[in-house]
């Protein structure tokens, strides 16, 4: 069912979005220091590109440079980011068979908002990458 969710998700959103993310990475890669933000981006963009069966979770070890990362990527690309989630999410959710679509959109919106200090693991081992 994942992969079904994720294919008919790439049609209508998945790639727009992830493009999204790959050309709001490019963009901070020019400079040294927006390095750490063009990781986290393309990070989510292949998240945004089959969402279904992974998740995001926060990061305890991340610290005060994550945050103020995270700030400076709100201001910059973070609210573009989430809006485009919020519109397509609402249009997605106008039909019956989009629902679930729209709400992985939903779903995506507060690592659009925050990438720094996250990671995307499986759904089925959300614990598993903190060995």
């Amino acid at each position: 069912m994942k992969t079904l969710l994720n294919l008919v998700w790439l049609v209508l959103c998945g790639f727009w979005m992830a493009i999204g993310y790959l050309v709001a990475g490019l963009i901070p890669f020019i400079t040294i220091i927006g390095i750490p933000f063009a990781i986290a981006s393309w990070r989510i963009a292949g998240f945004a590109l089959w969402p279904f069966g992974r998740t995001a979770v926060l990061r305890r070890d991340a610290g005060a440079p994550s945050c103020v990362g995270n700030v400076l990527w709100l201001v910059l690309a973070g609210w573009w980011l989430a809006l485009g989630h919020v519109v397509t999410g609402v249009l997605l959710c106008l039909t019956i068979i989009g629902i679930p679509l729209g709400l992985a959109n939903f779903k995506l919106i507060p690592i659009s908002l925050t990438p720094l200090g996250h990671e995307i693991v499986r759904t089925d081992e959300p614990f598993g990458a903190r060995r």
